[in-house]
């Protein structure tokens, strides 16, 4: 039962953390206003954190969908890590 178990937290995690890189591509990209792909392996975070829980382009409607967008995706990412936290701790008891 335990090994069933892994796979599926396995599964799930593979399945919605496969198109990550892309959103935070993206994401950067807007936030950054650049369409170069070095933005990806830049080690530039605070702009993107204000950008992630805070408006810094407050008429960009393109930039506010996507943020509402990607800040749902990781909502979820992380719930599904917290679910991972409980459901895997009560299993091995």
């Amino acid at each position: 039962m335990d090994f069933i178990t892994k796979n599926i937290w396995f599964i799930l995690f593979v399945a919605w953390g496969l198109p990550l890189s892309y959103y935070r591509s993206k994401f950067r990209k807007i936030v950054y206003q650049t369409d170069s792909w070095l933005i990806n392996i830049k080690p530039v975070f605070w702009k993107e954190i204000k950008g992630l829980f805070g408006n810094i382009y407050p008429d960009n409607l393109k930039y506010k969908k996507f943020r509402n967008f990607y800040l749902f995706y990781l909502t979820i990412y992380f719930l599904l890590f917290i679910a991972y936290l409980i459901f895997d701790t009560n299993f091995n008891e």
